[in-house]
């Protein structure tokens, strides 16, 4: 009999608190460390007092005339662009709207590293996506970015592409050449629309890649939480230029976003880019000292290699010092036992893992103390934890073959069918291992044998998989036809 006295995830979250963890992740507020001011001013009552509805005089999300539009005219100004939007349904929503305002049911190029909202969009919106392939880290097996060569050959066979999308920067904090990719976008008429979830705070300090609105980006997507100071589920829209229109934009919000938004969380975002204007220097310079610190460490720990500038691949890329990707491959364990480990044994958190690695976020809500309980659980675990190394991960398929559009396939009639027996078949579902989150596999595009021998592979390896209907990839949903 269940009890309707607990709460489970109120007392999951207590429990978490109580522990005093170490916090190398997003949010980037820090639990609060760094939110404004005035916000932190107003106790527990007075934050609970904000969470209003459109009153007369606290203007309307969706049709924005009075504090809220000039609230958005501000973060435009801040971030260089012509237009901004406030979003409270986080990126995702904002990935969406650009691909139904901008793309409809045309073509796109599409890195093929996105971010798992893009299906969301491409499935709203009919749009056909073209994907190109990014580079790769010698010696890491992370992307880099997608060269502007491969934008122009990309162009030149899908002439009729409406827009090209970009990732900037990646999961990784890594950067790749979007000005270049600009320059091909905007050759061809194009608008270049930027996934810029992970770049937020780029603007506001010299030894971080430029941001998207600096490179010649036509619209960027940015989530103030993760690493600008707003609450969870906030992000930005920024618009410049003429290639993408501010009305269909606004058209497509109204559809895809919630008609109750939070006056919390709407709070949060103005705040957060007042806060960034005022002292966005000197909070990030704060945390890349920090950051500095904490890679000098890490680097003498026998058995860890951290991702530099040195190792990336020739051409205009760059990385994100705040971001410290960590390989654990010296000390003969996954990263996902190296995260489990720091998290059960050490209480410290870090943002993700792969097969092969940690990630940690030193943000501007990021404390001296996080840091140092890092370098002490990674120097502990490397003396006390020696494993054996694993097998190497096998590669993604290098290539796929679509039949049918994303939207096509989820709406098709589909059944089940057992992974031995699915090649050949299309696929009406998207795999990926999470993280990073790369499709082995998008609804519409065909399952053939390298995509069925990659996914055995990856359920003996127990790896975390985002997106298939079956968690254990015994079986995959398949179209009938």
């Amino acid at each position: 009999m269940l009890s309707q006295e607990r709460a489970p995830l109120f007392e999951a979250l207590v429990r978490h608190i109580a522990g005093n963890p170490a916090q190398l992740h997003v949010p980037g507020h820090g639990q609060g460390r760094v939110l404004p001011e005035d916000f932190r001013r107003l106790g527990k009552g007075g934050l609970f007092a904000l969470d209003l509805t459109e009153l007369p005089g606290l203007d309307d999300l969706h049709n924005p005339v009075g504090p809220l539009a000039r609230a958005q005219e501000l973060a435009a100004a801040l971030y260089g662009a012509d237009r901004s939007f406030f979003l409270v349904n986080g990126s995702t929503v904002g990935i969406g709207a650009l691909l139904l305002a901008a793309v409809g049911q045309g073509e796109v190029i599409l890195p093929r590293n996105a971010h798992s909202s893009f299906l969301g969009g491409l499935v709203l919106s009919g749009a056909d996506p073209v994907f190109v392939y990014p580079e790769t880290i010698p010696g890491f097996g992370l992307d880099c970015g997608v060269a502007p060569a491969a934008i122009e050959q990309a162009l030149v066979k899908h002439p009729a592409a409406a827009a090209v999308f970009a990732l900037h920067p990646n999961y990784y904090g890594v950067a790749g050449d979007l000005a270049g990719q600009a320059r091909s976008a905007r050759r061809a008429g194009k608008p270049l629309l930027v996934d810029e979830a992970h770049g937020a705070h780029l603007r506001f300090h010299p030894d971080l890649p430029a941001d998207a609105m600096s490179e010649g980006a036509a619209a960027s997507v940015q989530s103030t939480h993760k690493l600008g100071g707003s609450l969870t589920q906030t992000s930005l829209l920024h618009l410049k230029g003429g290639l993408v229109d501010a009305g269909a934009v606004a058209a497509a919000l109204r559809l895809l976003e919630t008609t109750s938004p939070s006056y919390i969380l709407l709070a949060s975002l103005d705040l957060a880019r007042q806060q960034l204007a005022l002292k966005g220097r000197e909070l990030l310079e704060r945390a890349l000292e920090l950051a500095r610190g904490l890679r000098r460490r890490l680097a003498r720990i026998r058995g860890l290699r951290l991702l530099g500038p040195e190792d990336l691949p020739q051409g205009n890329y760059s990385l994100d010092p705040t971001k410290l990707v960590i390989s654990v491959r010296g000390l003969g364990l996954t990263g996902f036992q190296v995260r489990d480990l720091l998290a059960h044994r050490y209480r410290v958190y870090v943002e993700m893992a792969d097969a092969c690695h940690v990630v940690a976020f030193v943000t501007i809500g990021t404390a001296e103390r996080d840091c140092r309980m890092l370098g002490d659980a990674l120097a502990d675990l490397a003396v006390r934890e020696k494993g054996l190394p694993g097998s190497p991960l096998p590669e993604l398929p290098g290539t796929c073959k679509k039949l049918m559009k994303p939207r096509e396939a989820w709406f098709s009639s589909t059944r089940r069918v057992a992974l031995a027996e699915a090649a050949g078949r299309i696929c009406a579902e998207t795999v990926a291992v999470y993280p990073p989150g790369i499709p082995a596999v998008y609804p519409g595009e065909e399952i053939t044998p390298e995509i069925v021998n990659y996914l055995t592979t990856i359920r003996e390896l127990k790896l975390p998989c985002q997106g298939p209907s079956d968690s254990t990839l015994k079986t995959l949903k398949v179209v009938i036809e």
